[in-house]
């Protein structure tokens, strides 16, 4: 019975969490919705997979703000295609009871704690490897969980 307390207690901290402003220039976290590389949403076919994130417009060399009160856990690589190193960036973070990362940011740092609408870091050319795409922040939760609840 204890556990199932436990459990309960951690699902009450996360519900009614909502990100803030996540990038300079799209104050309401507006999403990328359809263009010529697909959705944006969560779920969205991508050729032999679905894609375990959300994308939030995001216009290259933009601000990217923290969403809450976050820790940063360290810097990621999001491919490991080589022609996409302009883009290859993101970081770790954790807040609000969330786990969570950011794609195609440049991090400032790589761990501490920075506030609710502090910046984190910049928006990576994404234009530079997807010309037409609608640049975007990518947010995927660390279990590839749907973060669209939280946006």
């Amino acid at each position: 019975m204890r556990h199932v307390l436990v459990l309960l207690a951690v699902l009450c901290v996360c519900d009614g969490v909502r990100f803030g402003q996540l990038c300079s220039g799209n104050v309401a976290n507006s999403r990328r919705t359809s263009d010529i590389f697909g959705q944006g949403h969560y779920g969205a076919r991508r050729q032999n997979r679905d894609h375990k994130g959300l994308d939030i417009v995001c216009q290259d060399g933009s601000t990217v703000y923290a969403p809450f009160d976050v820790t940063l856990h360290g810097k990621l690589t999001v491919y490991t295609d080589r022609t996409k190193d302009a883009i290859n960036e993101g970081i770790n973070l954790r807040g609000e009871g969330l786990c969570f990362k950011l794609f195609y940011v440049r991090s400032d740092r790589t761990s501490g704690t920075v506030r609710k609408g502090e910046r984190i870091g910049t928006m990576l050319p994404m234009q530079s490897v997807y010309r037409g795409i609608t640049s975007h922040v990518h947010v995927q939760m660390c279990d590839r969980s749907d973060p669209t609840p939280y946006i």
